[in-house]
């Protein structure tokens, strides 16, 4: 018997077989899935309305009935063209297990450490070059022809954004699926939008020292319609000087030359790493003590050596007692011994 609940069962299903959409084509679907239960029974009264506070009811329903197996229709904006974009998303945040029915193990591992080098990328850049996302195949066994086949199937399928210039950055789809991964694995590294409080990989900072404003593209230029300062400490952005010195976030802020490092991935000290420092200790240790023991050897001269010693101080006994009484001071060492080799 078909009732009202097929609403979101109609709804589900269409949104399954797309994905990603934006808000006004999820809006469509669910006008033509009320349309269509209403053609199936028409003693339902159920009733579509496009506005906002209707909108956010439905999802609200949803996300009820999608919770218990962490699931979620969720929406957020699209970075680039600032549309507000909608999916359905794990919320399990078991790392990158959406990956796993699409890529191997292998493949799944090196996703995660072309990821690790995007999200911490220096200056806020948020993106890398392919050949550092080519390097990352060093430590893995996989080819660089295969991880160029793996990351054109990575851009293919949404998970990664390849731009002109060949670099490599994080997508929508990546910010939305694997939101809980990101934000438990690099809560310091990503930026937070001060308007829209969603993660920003592309948009401007505030130039003010200390200053944590951080603010997408769109964002940015809403926010300038009505106010010119900064949200946050207030700065003077109305001038072309100052606008110009607003800094960069994403593609924009890449200096050439960063990308040769690699920046290892986190990870928390083993009990073979604590070995391995008390074993460098040890030599360490060992090499203090061998000095000190080797030290009394060195102090102690050999009978010969005591010998000469013996003569010397006898003969210099000798020059002294013919030397003037009158002297200040004997003369240097040198001199005694062209005297000894006079007298001889």
């Amino acid at each position: 018997m078909v009732s009202s609940n097929d609403v979101q069962r109609l709804f589900l299903q269409a949104v399954l077989s797309r994905r990603i959409m934006t808000r006004e084509v999820a809006l469509k679907l669910w006008e033509k899935c009320v349309d269509a239960v209403k053609a199936a029974n028409d003693a339902l009264e159920i009733e579509f309305s496009g506005d906002r506070n209707s909108w956010d009811e439905f999802v609200s329903s949803i996300n009820d009935a999608l919770n218990p197996m962490h699931m979620e229709f969720a929406h957020m904006s699209d970075e680039i063209t600032g549309k507000e974009m909608c999916a359905l998303v794990n919320r399990k945040g078991d790392e990158v297990a959406q990956l796993a029915t699409e890529y191997s193990a292998l493949e799944i591992t090196y996703f995660k450490a072309v990821l690790h080098q995007i999200v911490t990328a220096p200056n806020e850049a948020f993106c890398i070059s392919s050949m550092a996302a080519l390097r990352e195949t060093n430590n893995l066994n996989m080819t660089k022809s295969q991880a160029e086949v793996v990351l054109s199937s990575f851009v293919a399928k949404g998970w990664l954004v390849k731009s002109k210039r060949g670099r490599y950055s994080l997508s929508l789809r990546t910010l939305m699926e694997l939101l809980p991964y990101l934000k438990s694995t690099y809560p310091n590294n990503l930026l937070e939008c001060t308007i829209c409080m969603e993660v920003v990989t592309r948009g401007i900072s505030c130039y003010t020292n200390n200053c944590h404003t951080h603010l997408h593209a769109h964002c940015f230029e809403k926010y300038r319609r009505r106010s010119q300062n900064c949200p946050t400490c207030q700065a003077n952005w109305s001038t072309e000087a100052n606008a110009r010195k607003l800094d960069k976030i994403g593609e924009a802020a890449y200096k050439e030359g960063q990308d040769g490092h690699r920046r290892r991935p986190l990870r928390e000290p083993s009990d073979s790493d604590e070995d391995d420092e008390d074993g460098d200790a040890e030599p360490s240790q060992a090499s203090q003590s061998q000095p000190s023991q080797s030290q009394p050897s060195q102090s102690q001269p050999s009978g010969t050596q005591r010998r000469k010693k013996k003569a010397v101080r006898e003969e210099d006994m000798e020059v002294d007692e013919d030397e003037e009484e009158d002297e200040p001071k004997p003369e240097p060492e040198p001199r005694r011994t062209q005297k000894r080799k006079t007298r001889r």
